[in-house]
């Protein structure tokens, strides 16, 4: 039998435990159902290692990410749910669910927020971490401009939360950059996991900062300064031996590090660009977000050398300069959203939502913008379009694109 540990200073003193509670070697501590009676037994279990078996840590786990995406939907505030105990009980579907990772994004991103809000306190992590890639990559595979809408989509909504959401963006504008730039089948996996990963010392705290209508206190600013180093310790306590992996994660934020990996410099730039580049396009309460035009420009006009040119170029190649999911205005006056990548960076395939005269367009149809009646004038914010997008109407409005 494998044991798994459990997160003993999440579970919460004088409530009844969903799970039997065992040390490694298999001795029973505590009966499912009995609960913990003090802070000098949370003690004495943590001291004896306490742990559950794999069935049942995943499925306690699956109940805590619906309790988070339950409370989110409800509009309880990030710091609260932030210090919220494991749940007391698991539902029935719960145990069935498990093992399952047969949602699309919005599935892949409660699960994520999940891990990283628990940080260094994940129930079984790895195995978890793991199917959650193989399910992203699938998905990207499967249909990479459907799976930028869904993602850039989910980045303009604020009551999805924000940590998972970059994580999951981020990994997949650097598959698909890498692609571009020919990396090793290896190279990328590296990247995607640190990708996903790169921010768990801080993942609570990104929602946070979200949502705050002042500047970073003297504490986050110091959290933000440190994290890239506390995301390794915790990636390191949780098992993970990648060393590129681990690179990537420690230096993201100074790719340029002498004391980074020599070997892995043009990853880091990539990780770091598309980090800078997602980042930017996310509204905060203290400032607004930028188009994806001008968060490419603010970034390659920071490129001082011929590496990070050519990660910017591979970066305008795999996603566009106006993304699947993303706004834009028409020479007619109408607002459309990208649905689809064109044959150039600036020319993607894109859905009338806003009519020329301000009434929304219940009618979608997928338009080319290489075509002068279509032309793109300008990308618009999020906030401009005013309608709120079908994502269904959207694929099946797609399904008429002519291939290229």
């Amino acid at each position: 039998m494998n044991y798994v540990p459990i997160p003993v200073a999440m579970l919460p003193v004088g409530k009844p435990l969903p799970v039997n509670v065992w040390n490694p070697e298999g001795v029973l501590l505590l009966r499912k159902g009995q609960p913990i009676v003090s802070e000098q037994h949370r003690d004495k279990l943590y001291k004896h290692n306490a742990s559950t078996t794999e069935t049942e840590a995943q499925s306690w786990q699956r109940s805590y990410e619906r309790m988070v995406h339950t409370l989110l939907m409800k509009g309880v505030e990030l710091d609260e749910i932030a210090r919220m105990p494991m749940p007391t009980t698991i539902r029935e579907r719960d145990y069935h669910a498990a093992e399952q990772l047969s949602g699309g994004w919005l599935h892949l991103q409660e699960v994520l927020r999940g891990i990283l809000y628990q940080g260094g306190l994940a129930l079984n992590p790895l195995a978890r971490l793991a199917a959650l890639e193989n399910k992203a990559r699938a998905l990207l595979r499967e249909d990479a401009d459907d799976s930028l809408f869904c993602l850039f989509q989910a980045l303009s909504d604020s009551s999805l939360g924000y940590c998972a959401t970059h994580a999951l963006l981020c990994a997949c504008v650097c598959d698909l950059a890498a692609q571009k730039l020919g990396f090793h089948p290896q190279q990328r996996q590296s990247l995607m996991s640190a990708a996903l990963t790169m921010n768990i010392g801080m993942a609570r705290e990104q929602d946070v900062l979200l949502r705050q209508s002042h500047a970073p206190t003297p504490e986050q600013r110091k959290l933000i300064r440190d994290h890239p180093q506390l995301s390794r310790s915790i990636l390191v306590s949780l098992g993970i031996e990648d060393a590129e992996e681990l690179d990537l994660v420690r230096w993201h934020h100074q790719p340029d590090s002498a004391e980074a990996l020599a070997h892995n410099l043009q990853a880091r730039r990539l990780l770091n660009m598309t980090d800078i580049f997602i980042a930017k396009m996310s509204a905060r309460r203290t400032r607004e977000a930028l188009t994806p035009l001008e968060s490419a420009k603010s970034i390659y006009l920071q490129t001082e050398n011929e590496v990070s040119a050519g990660i910017g170029g591979a970066l305008a190649a795999a996603i566009g300069f106006y993304p699947p999911g993303t706004y834009v205005r028409l020479a007619g006056g109408e607002i459309a959203v990208s649905v689809q990548r064109g044959l150039r960076a600036n020319t993607p395939w894109v859905t009338v939502i806003v009519d020329a005269n301000g009434m929304p367009n219940l009618n979608y149809h997928c338009v080319d913008s290489s075509e002068p009646a279509h032309a793109i004038v300008a990308p618009v914010l999020f906030r401009s379009s005013k309608v709120v997008v079908n994502g269904d109407r959207v694929r099946r409005a797609r399904e008429n694109i002519r291939p290229t």
